[in-house]
């Protein structure tokens, strides 16, 4: 299904609005992003906004990069001795996306959480559904269990996050860690979707945040036919057992139509007896994490959120 170009809102206009205002001003940019026709579009279109007009003097500073012939990269920090060692999984909706697009991300975890950030690629929808993505994200976890003495060399502290669909990805690596009996000290889930078992309308944010806020219900949609998700606890990570899980941070933006499902989630956790350290960010938008150079209020988020995670990894 084709999706049509992105509707905005103006902000201005809205009643009880709270949108953070520098967020407000970078909308009608976000709407001029290509529209999700194809997959070899949209990767493109995405790439352009996320590589080709970033500025590298935004970036948070690492000591260093190296590419594997795994396809993974690895950050290292400005930290002597032994680190936490952190699988990131990036978001795009399971269709685009990869590591270059997600280099900021990747980035910030490294210098704010002290972390070995290990950065990877996995095989995208359509050419690759459900479940190769999920498959490649539990090779590249065992990997780094199995080489964490040359990364950052400490077992007792390995973190696994990532953003949106790599929030969702995340969240299947810590459930098969438990599963397996594999060492996961934290997971960090940025606004992650977690469930794909329900309509659209049961979570109430995928309705009143489902056009004029970057993410669209019809992005959504799109990315999910591509997917080719079903209900199992693999791909709705919702469904799964949640006793005995890795301590987790649940971050959701306010605008953001995932928002609802992430606190849905956060809650089953500490249900579960998990320790979780969840908040609703206000006045904020599905993809803050990579906007922190432009919000002060996404900054603020940012800084929070990698703090959370710095401390549950002990």
């Amino acid at each position: 299904m084709a999706r049509g170009v992105k509707k905005w809102r103006d902000p201005s206009k809205l009643a009880g609005m709270t949108l953070d205002p520098q967020i407000a001003a970078i909308l009608p940019l976000l709407a001029d992003a290509p529209p999700l026709n194809d997959p070899i579009t949209a990767r493109a279109g995405f790439r352009m906004f996320t590589v080709d007009m970033r500025d590298p003097a935004n970036l948070a500073a690492v000591r260093s990069t190296e590419d594997t012939p795994e396809g993974a990269r690895i950050y290292r920090p400005d930290v002597d001795g032994p680190t936490p060692t952190v699988l990131f999984i990036h978001g795009g909706g399971y269709v685009i996306g990869d590591i270059e697009t997600h280099d900021d991300h990747a980035r910030l975890i490294c210098n704010r959480v002290g972390a070995t950030v290990v950065s990877i690629d996995y095989r995208l929808a359509p050419e690759h559904p459900f479940p190769a993505g999920y498959e490649d994200c539990i090779a590249a976890f065992e990997r780094v269990v199995e080489t964490v003495d040359s990364l950052g060399g400490d077992v007792t502290r390995i973190g696994v996050a990532g953003d949106s669909a790599g929030g969702n990805l995340s969240a299947g690596v810590a459930q098969y860690a438990r599963d397996k009996g594999l060492p996961l000290t934290a997971q960090c889930l940025l606004y992650p979707g977690i469930d794909f078992t329900l309509d659209e309308t049961t979570y109430p944010s995928r309705v009143d945040n489902a056009e004029g806020y970057f993410l669209t219900a019809a992005d959504m949609l799109w990315f999910r036919e591509q997917y080719q998700p079903t209900d199992d606890p693999r791909a709705s990570v919702i469904t799964g057992e949640l006793e005995g899980l890795a301590p987790a941070v649940v971050a959701a933006a306010e605008y953001d139509p995932l928002r609802d499902e992430g606190m849905a989630y956060a809650a089953l956790l500490e249900k579960a007896g998990v320790t979780v350290r969840a908040k609703t960010y206000p006045g904020l938008i599905h993809g803050f994490f990579g906007l922190g150079h432009l919000s002060q209020g996404a900054a603020l988020a940012i800084d929070e959120i990698c703090q959370d995670f710095k401390e549950l990894l002990g």
